[in-house]
């Protein structure tokens, strides 16, 4: 996994042969939602890579002394779910951290059609629903597209108002650098986990080459 300021690019083999298969316009919906899912459980296994853990010592069935570790990050995390194109992804870092507590959030443009030029978008939020958020919790916000940074930005703002967790992940398959930048300068503690950094976005604020709408290829 390579890491250069705060993005951390999950590079290894699987990863990407099941990007490029996300990728593919020919990948019908169910292959989609199944390798969604699959790269889900594959960043959740490397945000796991970067999780604290304390050592512990536990005894074989034989009645041998073994040491080894616990996770401990890994029962306090909570999942913030942005609806739509998220669930497949969710359902697959769920797989890997089973004792998440869930949130979710309907977000959506307000604009469409050709993006203003700065790609700054409006956010409706018509559904926000989250638990209550520790500060020794590690806070996963997944949407697969990382943009503009518009959508990611403004769950921020509703959660750290209220909120200051141990870490603030926010979990992409693919980022445009705009959106990474973007969410850097206004909020320098967040952790960006990612399958790609692409070209730029077109425009109507699609990532290129992308996945295309997400949302679209999930529900149809």
């Amino acid at each position: 996994m390579k890491r250069h300021l705060n993005v951390q690019l999950v590079d290894n083999p699987l990863a990407q042969e099941t990007l490029t298969i996300l990728r593919d316009r020919n990948t019908d919906r169910a292959n989609f939602r199944k390798d969604l899912t699959l790269l889900g459980k594959l960043m959740g296994i490397e945000i796991t890579r970067t999780m604290d853990y304390v050592e512990v010592e536990v005894e074989t069935p034989i009645g041998a002394k073994s040491k080894g570790i616990s996770l401990r990050d890994a029962r306090n995390v909570v999942i913030i779910n942005i609806l739509r194109a998220a669930m497949p992804f969710v359902e697959g870092l769920v797989e890997i951290l089973p004792e998440t507590r869930l949130g979710v959030v309907s977000a959506r443009r307000v604009e469409e059609g050709v993006a203003a030029p700065d790609y700054r978008f409006k956010i409706e939020m018509p559904y926000f629903r989250v638990p209550a958020i520790h500060p020794e919790d590690t806070l996963i916000i997944a949407d697969p597209m990382l943009a503009s940074g518009s959508t990611l930005l403004a769950v921020l703002d509703g959660l750290m108002r209220s909120y200051s967790p141990k870490r603030v992940i926010a979990a992409s398959v693919v980022s445009a650098p705009l959106g990474i930048e973007r969410v850097n300068a206004l909020y320098r503690n967040v952790e960006v986990f990612t399958a790609a950094v692409d070209e730029g976005l077109n425009e109507h604020g699609y990532i290129l080459p992308g996945l295309g709408d997400a949302g679209d290829r999930v529900c149809g």
